[in-house]
């Protein structure tokens, strides 16, 4: 399906007899002025045809036919409808020409601006915010993922209540006929809305106590997290499934994985880590999701190491990466500090030999501070490297000790395979002569417990 851009007289198509519920997804998207500073460097430009295309991916994710896909570059933001009046009547004539009763507008409408062109339109009209919610709406499997789903949701519709309901007024307040007209209903939905809104927050503090106990629990033990994140369809699931042997849904699909996921994955030298699979982030990510996600989202603050996990084939890869870092600067994790962050540059296989050559040279030039490593989750190739580098990222944060105990003493060597590392153990004349990785936490323990020394490299 090619986008259709209004530079022309475009024939219009045809409706298809029987056809129902079809969708019509218009790309209303700024022209870039000679000048600003976006224009200079295009790189910083978001290919407009990419942008459309992933609304209709967007779309087709919940299912939804989409009979066409409309480009329309506007200079400027009209108050009332958002497009300008022609280019609304040219749409008018693409939806009567499909039947469509769905307009999917891949940018943020106000409520009056929404509200003017379903009249104007005759049909629903659904703005880039509510398309996501509706996508996260269908995708949450577990409570916590509908709880925070339905506080967006709830967010997003108290602003968007329509005077619709005079009949439904409540009696006269006050006494005789001087009393004015009592709760109308638009009142008494926003009220109930308040309330609404306040019960799931007060739920979704108690499901963010529940994690901080899960993640107190994990670190009594010598478990590090390490956290995925990256744009949606970046292959994040498919790479947790192929280091954990999980099945976690992995599809070709935006926004296939919501609720986030915890699995133990075993490092080249013994040691394991938790890895977490996360939701997927989004250009112009709507704040209330930020906001109704933070419980969820919590998790990447508190990892140990994060993957950015980059489809560094698609031909925004450079604008999905800037858009991760502003979604993770809104967190409070600064993706540019590097002690934390690991860019996976992942589907590889959908290059060329020569291509690949490319890239390799490309990572080859990056700084230690800034490493990234070339997989794919597919084939499973590059894997053995990456995770070298998350051991040793995360080992680089532990201290190495040397110890001696007596043979006999069961009880303390137990203590030490169920708290540290163990990276050796030998016999040596009745006693073991231990070399142990162990957690910031329980490094003094260690070393007044069996007399341990920081190993002499």
């Amino acid at each position: 399906m090619e986008p259709r851009s209004f530079g022309g007289d475009a024939d219009r198509p045809k409706p298809a007899e029987g056809q129902t519920g079809r969708v019509i997804v218009v790309g209303p998207y700024l022209r870039v002025r000679r000048g600003d500073a976006e224009a200079d460097d295009s790189r910083m430009v978001r290919d407009n045809e990419a942008r459309l295309d992933e609304a209709a991916g967007l779309a087709r994710a919940i299912d939804l036919d989409v009979a066409e896909a409309v480009l329309t570059p506007i200079s400027q933001i009209r108050p009332a409808t958002y497009l300008g009046k022609g280019k609304v009547e040219d749409i008018a004539g693409v939806i009567a020409g499909h039947g469509a009763d769905l307009v999917v507008m891949d940018c943020a409408l106000s409520p009056i601006q929404q509200r003017n062109l379903e009249k104007a339109w005759n049909t629903k009209v659904l703005d880039r915010t509510g398309l996501i919610l509706e996508i996260f709406g269908r995708r949450a499997k577990t409570k916590e993922g509908s709880l925070q789903v339905e506080l967006a949701h709830l967010n997003y519709q108290r602003s968007r209540l329509v005077r619709s309901w005079t009949h439904l007024e409540r009696q006269r307040g006050g006494f005789g006929f001087m009393g004015g007209p009592g709760e109308t209903q638009i009142e008494a939905d926003r009220r109930l809305i308040g309330d609404r809104i306040t019960r799931l927050e007060n739920e979704l503090k108690k499901v963010q106590a529940t994690r901080r106990l899960h993640r107190a629990g994990r670190k009594r033990v010598p478990y590090r997290v390490v956290a995925l994140v990256g744009y949606t369809n970046a292959g994040k699931s498919t790479l947790f499934n192929r280091m954990t042997r999980a099945e976690v849904t992995a599809a070709d699909m935006l926004f296939a994985t919501l609720d986030p996921t915890l699995r133990a994955i075993q490092l080249p030298h013994g040691g394991k880590a938790m890895l977490s699979d996360t939701v997927g982030f989004i250009s112009n990510l709507p704040t209330q999701l930020v906001a109704a996600f933070r419980a969820t989202l919590e998790e990447v603050l508190e990892a140990d190491l994060i993957l950015h996990v980059r489809d560094i084939s698609h031909d925004d890869a450079e604008a999905q990466q800037r858009d991760v870092d502003a979604v993770l600067r809104q967190l409070g994790v600064d993706a540019e500090a590097g002690d934390r962050v690991i860019e996976v540059w992942n589907k590889i296989d959908r290059f060329s030999p020569e291509q690949r050559e490319e890239l390799t040279n490309i990572v080859a030039r990056r700084t230690s501070e800034h490493p990234c490593f070339l997989v794919s989750a597919v084939s499973g190739e590059g894997l053995d490297d990456l995770l070298l580098a998350i051991e040793a990222r995360l080992a680089a944060k532990r201290a190495v000790l040397e110890l001696t105990i007596d043979a006999g003493d069961g009880a303390g060597v137990s203590w030490l395979h169920r708290n540290t590392e163990v990276l050796s153990k030998e016999l040596q004349d009745g006693h073991y002569a231990m070399t142990v990785r162990v957690e910031d936490n329980k490094r003094d323990a260690v070393v007044t417990r069996f007399s341990a020394v920081p190993r002499q490299d």
